[in-house]
């Protein structure tokens, strides 16, 4: 198993974020970093603070040296999918071929309602992000971009310099089993499970769906990258073992990468803790 870290950029500093990215820089076995695309913080009190992804990813990949990195995932609805193709590029080459592409829906209503951004329908939504994946997909590959969909029209469009990696690494995000598991098997290289009812079980109920759709698409499931978050208590004896027990389940049932999701009330040198706990899982 792989292993990587979630620090979501919310409910924290800046000082704490980039602390943390530049100590797992220098711990090889996490293989890269993630943020999240969102405006409000996620459960609990909406009103505290929240840094925007995109730009927190950037910084932090300018500060490290080898760690990957991408948002986990970022929503389609927020922006629009050429400008997105052209951000990705462009970090592409200024972090000398670290980025992660994650892409996702989007679904957070109470940031749509406030930013005064359209939702829609979630039949709306699968149709705008499929529309979003097609014009990317066709954005870093080819020279000009012809589209025309419900959601999204390009005529004869550029997206120049292409990324430094070939291809760009896509992860798609998210446990749909009709239009969000297809997607990833059509154009991700990475799928991230999550699911409100995330389980080993409701892994292993949607690994087969996402199996099936990969032979569905020609794909081998396992030339692509499967990871889940792993959560983390604290590093005390207890909760690193509850850690590893995760990890070793999920691995046992099919997924590649484990991101630790890294408490903000922990300083970075516990990273070492977290580092050496899954050492034996790794490889």
């Amino acid at each position: 198993m792989r292993f990587a870290l979630s620090t979501s950029p919310q409910r924290t500093t800046w000082d704490w974020l980039l602390a943390t990215w530049q100590e797992a820089d220098t711990i090889e076995l996490f293989e890269s970093g993630w943020t999240f695309d969102h405006f409000y913080p996620l459960f609990g009190d909406s009103t505290e603070s929240c840094f925007e992804g995109w730009v927190s990813l950037t910084a932090l990949l300018a500060a490290t040296t080898r760690l990957r990195g991408g948002v986990l995932v970022t929503g389609m609805l927020y922006r629009q999918p050429g400008l997105l193709a052209n951000m990705a590029c462009t970090l592409d080459h200024t972090s000398r071929g670290r980025l992660e592409l994650g892409v996702g829906a989007g679904w957070n209503e109470e940031e749509c309602d406030a930013y005064g951004i359209d939702l829609g329908t979630m039949n709306e939504r699968f149709e705008r992000f499929e529309e979003g994946m097609a014009v990317i997909d066709s954005l870093l590959t080819e020279d000009r971009t012809n589209f025309a969909g419900k959601h999204f029209t390009f005529t004869n469009a550029m997206n120049n310099p292409k990324p430094v990696q070939e291809p760009l690494p896509i992860c798609i995000g998210g446990g749909g089993l009709q239009r969000t598991i297809p997607a990833a098997a059509k154009y991700a290289h990475h799928w991230n499970y999550g699911s409100q009812t995330m389980s080993v079980d409701d892994f292993t109920m949607r690994k087969r769906v996402f199996d099936e759709a990969c032979a569905a698409e020609g794909r081998n499931p396992s030339d692509l990258t499967i990871s889940t978050l792993i959560r983390l208590s604290d590093n005390t004896s207890e909760g690193l073992a509850e850690m590893v027990a995760s990890a070793e389940a999920y691995g046992a049932a099919g997924v590649d990468l484990g991101i630790v999701s890294v408490p903000k009330h922990l300083e970075p040198p516990a990273l070492h803790d977290i580092a050496e706990a899954l050492s034996a899982l790794a490889n």
